[in-house]
């Protein structure tokens, strides 16, 4: 593909990512118009206007770029890591393991720090799990590790929710289901996002190489064991970043990359990870923005949304997959 049609193409991610976050902005359950909105969004409008916009969807919006772009930038990694395109942090059970992480220090009382740990923690021992006992037995055996291991996760899961406060118990039902509405830190995800960015372009080659296979990246010089654990700390400290802020949020990971290589007609890292960062953030904020409206007032949990879409998606690349001839590396 050309530069210019590859400027374009992003050119209109762009505008597909600005057009979700101000339909976001300026438009929800309140009753608000768009003008009062734009007023409170730059300042101005009443008190009440200002509140609803810089104080509940504002926070919520940025929440939901950054979580979505630090999901693709996981689904891209693992999906390089594992060199099969059906990869994803959900379908791994590396969510499940951040959650039950998380839920083992909110139950044990810990801070935020130590739910941030206890979450990072869950994410490397899953990543690493399934990288061992899903060795050698190509697609088939990984994906299986990867959905007992989910489930296992999401059997731990309900123990601790039976065992947690019943106080606590309602919200942290919410929030597994994946939930922007609690994320009062924002800008950690949006910092990880970047950050993830990043670094996923400053190693683009090294990716390419590990996606083309381990003798390919062996007679290119590549350190394989540096990089795998390299891209597990990676994709656990994003996974578990998405985690906090919004719950286990599923199939971003696994769609985005797909489409920015459909989109793209290529498979450079170069550029399949900032188009997938763009398509995960928008993704998830019009999920988010569906969730809020569409029956207010009550909110949906906006994993159920994104699960509702994500996994008919999920069963043509499953299908897709199995059906297409098998490279030998």
């Amino acid at each position: 593909m050309s530069s210019s049609g590859t400027l374009l193409r992003f050119l209109l991610l762009a505008a597909l990512a600005i057009l979700a976050i101000a339909a976001s902005l300026l438009h929800g359950s309140s009753g608000m118009g768009l003008r009062d909105a734009w007023a409170a969004l730059t300042g101005g409008g009443d008190e009440m206007a200002r509140s609803i916009v810089l104080d509940v969807r504002l926070p919520r919006t940025l929440a939901a770029v950054g979580v979505g772009s630090v999901l693709a930038l996981a689904g891209v990694l693992l999906q390089a890591l594992f060199r099969n395109p059906l990869a994803d942090p959900y379908v791994l059970g590396v969510s499940g393991g951040a959650a039950v992480g998380a839920l083992l220090a909110l139950i044990a009382g810990a801070g935020a720090i130590a739910t941030r740990s206890g979450a990072f923690a869950g994410a490397i021992i899953t990543i690493g799990l399934v990288a061992f006992a899903g060795r050698g037995g190509g697609m088939t055996r990984l994906l299986l590790t990867g959905v007992i291991v989910a489930s296992a996760c999401g059997a731990c899961v309900a123990v601790l929710l039976a065992l947690a406060d019943s106080g606590q118990l309602r919200g942290m039902v919410f929030w597994l289901a994946g939930d922007l509405g609690w994320s009062n830190d924002p800008w950690t995800s949006g910092l990880a996002a970047l950050a993830a960015l990043a670094l996923a372009l400053a190693f683009a080659r090294p990716l390419n190489v590990l996606a083309a296979g381990e003798l390919r990246a062996q007679s290119a010089g590549l350190d394989l064991a540096f990089s795998r654990w390299a891209i597990f700390l990676a994709s656990a400290a994003l996974t578990s970043t998405a985690v906090i802020t919004a719950g286990t949020i599923g199939f971003v990971g696994l769609v985005t990359p797909h489409a920015a290589r459909l989109a793209f007609r290529t498979g450079d890292h170069r550029i399949v990870a900032p188009a997938a960062a763009l398509l995960g953030g928008s993704f998830v904020t019009l999920a988010d923005h569906a969730a809020r409206t569409i029956a207010a007032p009550r909110q949906l949990p906006v994993g159920a949304i994104l699960a509702l879409i994500g996994a008919p998606l999920f069963l043509v690349l499953l299908r897709s997959a199995v059906s297409a001839p098998r490279v030998r590396q």
